[in-house]
């Protein structure tokens, strides 16, 4: 115990010595990653590191309890990093994988333009269709005044929300492509450990894609808010919290919009036949929305191929009706891009104003859309095209139907198709029915690609996924959320029945996600831009003040049937937190009561049962220690496979991870037992629909080129001490260490990467003295010894991957282990509750994770365990 103690001691000391040498070779804290070239452990009497996943920091008792330590089987050694599938060549990985929208043609080009316009600017452009005729039911015209200045604020409402907000700046806060509400969280979760949500251990962080930037010493800023926010587990829940009212807010969004989008574009028929009455409206807008909704599993490429030309028509038309109107009507509306008339607006009756910036704030509708829809296609063509086409033909727009009221005060109730010439009436009833169309499926994708976010990062149950393009794994299709928003569509359209008060829902909806985006933009600007703190602090005083604004404005109108979007927003809500709080207290309870090492030593390397031959797949949720499901199956089963592999399919907060670093094995136990541990990981962007014998073919590759990674690294560590007991006359042993010629550090017992491999001449070799005990010289020579050493680990070596060949042609079975657990019952009812009801049943019909496998079910076998919590 003592002797212990002192290695321990002096261990901590070469390390912090290590670590400060480092720092000045490298330059401060980028160095940090290179402290893990060497990691302390205990080695049996077979020569078999034992590691239990158990806590890093804490060297000496990894692998050993307290009863253990003086066990003389067991001795501490000094040795490389920690071997998985990581530490091959992950330096080559610039960025993780390759970006879908390089090096396209300009037909490519011209493709993508029209998918963009089809799939993202939907929204956004069929708000004419509504805004002025919301805003002028609850702000009635009084004068032509009243039109200027209603007219200015939604100019300067797009200008500032849609144009200067997101398209210059929010959709620069993207996730190496992906955009909405979790791409930021999980953008800010990469950055600083604020995230609460299970089962993510550090080693994810060493995925390429995973690193960002570390702020230099000098902006104390940035530093000070990240520790702020790791510091206080109060703030990590406000954030979290933030971002499930967010992603709720999306969901709500996709329902109220196909029903708004809809009704507005079908009711333009009582223009053109006086004699439609408001049900036969609702009837049509109900047919619609069936038809599109059915439509959308054919995939955003198809559709958006087909759409996007038709959208492109609806903005052309859109800004020719508006000339066409201004040059016959009154030019005199252009004096609205004069901001001063909002203010006279106001003056003149400030109630009013301040209640039809409610309908004001719908021209900003869609928006979000775009910054969530960000995942199909890329940054610049967004920006170009909303510049460029959507914004110049929106204003074009709504000047032409301000410059038609000017004379016809009367048509306020639909002034949209009131203004449009007697000529081409139906064409353009046509075209706005197909861009409202649209204009749904815009915000439908964008709520498939926050619900796969949430998925991903376990902040909502697991769904189907469907991806509908071979090239663009972004695209997809979730069935039962496309039934679900469906059916809550139609609910809203046959029980409102009025755009004015759907449109009021839909301002709710709207601001609430906007807000929510305000505030996680403002860290990613502190935390990660590290931009001046004067333009964070004024992108937040105009953003967030604007928008609580017309927050109150919407507000004030919640009688008027709004509350329906915000009691579906906060069951969306409900259902994501109890999930999340739920796996949080499961995974918790699995890590608390998962099998020591210390029973794997009693029961021995049969396990306390027969080995039979074969591979057995133990599917768990666990990324680190022995499953208690796993004793549950020693004591159910008559006899297990000859080699177990823990398999954990786990989603990273990153939107893809490398096929170089998909798997992380670690060995469990010492090599007699035959106990890896695979952790399968991937990306929220990621597609996972590999058929299971492409998984076990990749698995089993992995698994091998593993085991001789790791017979190299035990065969370099003996080199090592080798070369050290021939060039030392003291008695203690040492190690190499190499320092390349740009100050970075690689021990020899790591695999060298491949770009580094080429500058090991110029590298210096240093020696570090050991802790480790003197040895009793040997009876053979130094060139005998080594010999006799390579040879003993080549025949390891052969007769393990022997063993992995024997087993795998025996067949491999998956062993499914079904974790559930219960509030005990002196919880409080309300846990009771959450737990044993809520979370019960959504976790009875969420899909499994294995069901992404089609596994035959002659080879799969379950145990179901429960436990207390």
């Amino acid at each position: 115990m003592e002797r212990h103690k002192k290695l321990g001691k002096k261990m901590v000391e070469e390390e912090e010595s290590l670590r400060l040498s480092t720092s000045k070779g490298n330059g401060g804290l980028s160095s940090m990653d290179s402290i893990e070239s060497y990691r302390w452990v205990f080695q049996d009497e077979d020569d078999s590191v034992v590691d239990d996943d158990g806590d890093d920091d804490l060297p000496l008792r990894n692998g050993m309890d307290s009863e253990d330590e003086d066990n003389a089987d067991h001795k501490l050694i000094r040795t490389g990093p920690r071997i998985d599938s990581l530490d091959v060549e992950t330096l080559e990985v610039s960025g993780g994988q390759r970006n879908d929208l390089e090096d396209v043609t300009f037909r490519k080009s011209v493709k993508l333009a029209f998918q963009t316009l089809g799939v993202v600017f939907g929204d956004v452009g069929t708000s004419p269709l509504y805004t002025f005729s919301v805003m002028f039911s609850k702000a009635p015209i009084e004068g032509n005044e009243d039109i200027i200045g209603a007219l200015s604020l939604v100019i300067y409402t797009l200008i500032l929300i849609p144009l200067i907000k997101y398209v210059l700046i929010v959709l620069l806060a993207n996730n190496d492509g992906e955009g909405g509400t979790f791409a930021l969280y999980s953008l800010i979760c990469r950055h600083a450990k604020v995230s609460l949500l299970p089962n993510q251990p550090a080693s994810d962080t060493r995925i390429s894609s995973f690193k960002l930037k570390v702020p230099s010493a000098e902006l104390e800023r940035s530093l000070r808010i990240k520790e702020r926010l790791e510091a206080s587990l109060g703030l990590k829940k406000l954030l979290l919290m933030l971002v499930l009212a967010g992603t709720s807010m999306v969901i709500a969004d996709g329902v109220v919009t196909p029903a708004m989008s809809v009704m507005s574009a079908v009711r333009g028929l009582k223009v053109g036949v006086p004699m439609c009455e408001e049900d036969h409206v609702v009837m049509i807008s109900v047919a619609y929305l069936i038809i599109l909704f059915s439509v959308q599993k054919f995939g955003t490429s198809k559709i958006g191929l087909v759409i996007g030309p038709a959208l492109f028509v609806w903005f052309c038309s859109l800004g020719g009706i508006g000339i066409y109107n201004l040059v016959k009507y009154d030019s005199s509306v252009l004096k609205a891009f004069n901001p001063l008339h909002i203010y006279y607006y106001f003056k003149r009756d400030s109630t009013k104003a301040w209640y039809s910036l409610g309908g004001c704030l719908l021209c900003a509708t869609g928006s979000e859309a775009m910054f969530a829809d960000l995942c199909y296609f890329s940054v610049t063509a967004i920006q170009l095209i909303f510049a460029f086409l959507v914004l110049p033909c929106l204003m074009l727009g709504y000047l032409g139907q301000a410059a038609y009221l000017m004379d016809n005060n009367s048509d306020a109730q639909q002034p949209f198709f009131s203004s449009i010439p007697y000529g081409c009436f139906w064409a353009m009833f046509l075209i706005a029915n197909i861009a409202a169309l649209i204009a749904c499926r815009a915000m439908t994708t964008a709520t498939f690609s926050c619900v796969k976010q949430s998925i991903g990062l376990g902040c909502f149950p697991r769904l189907k996924i469907i991806h509908t393009s071979r090239k663009f794994m972004g695209q997809i299709y979730i069935p039962v959320i496309n039934w679900f928003l469906l059916a809550a569509a139609l609910l809203l359209v046959t029980f409102i029945a009025s755009t004015d008060e759907i449109g009021n829902a839909y301002g709710v909806a709207e601001v609430g996600v906007m807000m929510m985006t305000t505030v996680l933009v403002i860290l990613v600007m502190l935390l990660i831009w590290q931009i001046n703190i004067i333009l964070a602090m004024s992108f937040f005083v105009i953003f967030l003040g604007l928008e609580l604004i017309f927050l109150s404005s919407v507000l004030w109108g919640i009688k008027d049937g709004s509350w329906l979007i915000l009691v579906f927003a906060m069951i969306v809500f409900f259902i994501m937190y109890i999930w999340n709080y739920g796996s949080k207290l499961k995974h918790e309870t699995e890590m608390k009561k998962k099998m020591s090492m210390d029973v794997m030593r009693q029961l021995g390397s049969n396990l306390g049962t027969v080995r039979a031959p074969g591979i057995g797949l133990l599917y768990n949720e666990l990324a680190n220690g022995i499953p208690t499901i796993f004793g549950q199956f020693l004591a159910t089963l008559p006899a297990v496979h000859s080699m177990i592999i823990f398999v954990c399919i786990k989603y990273v907060p990153v939107p893809s991870v490398p096929p170089t670093e998909r798997f992380l094995f670690r060995r469990v136990c010492p090599k007699s037992y035959h106990i890896f541990r695979c952790i399968a990981r991937y990306g929220y962007k990621d597609i996972h629909r590999e058929n299971h014998q492409i998984f076990e073919q990749l698995l089993i590759e992995s698994l091998e080129k593993f085991i001789r990674r790791e017979a190299k690294e035990r065969s370099l560590e003996s080199d090592g001490d080798d070369d050290s007991d021939s060039g030392s006359n003291s008695d203690s042993e040492s190690k190499r260490v190499l320092i390349d010629t740009n100050g970075s550090l690689y021990s020899l017992g790591a695999p060298l990467l491949s770009k580094n491999r080429n500058k090991t001449k110029a590298a210096t070799v240093i020696t570090e003295a050991s802790t480790s005990r003197p040895r009793e010289p040997e009876p053979e020579t130094e060139k005998d010894s080594g010999s006799n050493s390579n040879s003993v680990q080549d025949k390891s070596l052969e007769n393990e991957l022997a063993v992995l060949r024997m087993a795998k042609e025996s067949g491999i079975v998956y062993l499914l282990g079904h974790v559930s657990i219960r509030a005990r019952k002196d919880s409080w009812f309300i846990k009771k509750l959450a737990i044993n009801y809520f979370y019960a049943f959504l976790r009875k019909n969420c899909r499994r994770g294995i069901a992404t496998l089609s596994v035959p079910h002659t080879r799969l076998m379950e145990v179901a365990i429960t436990h207390m919590v």
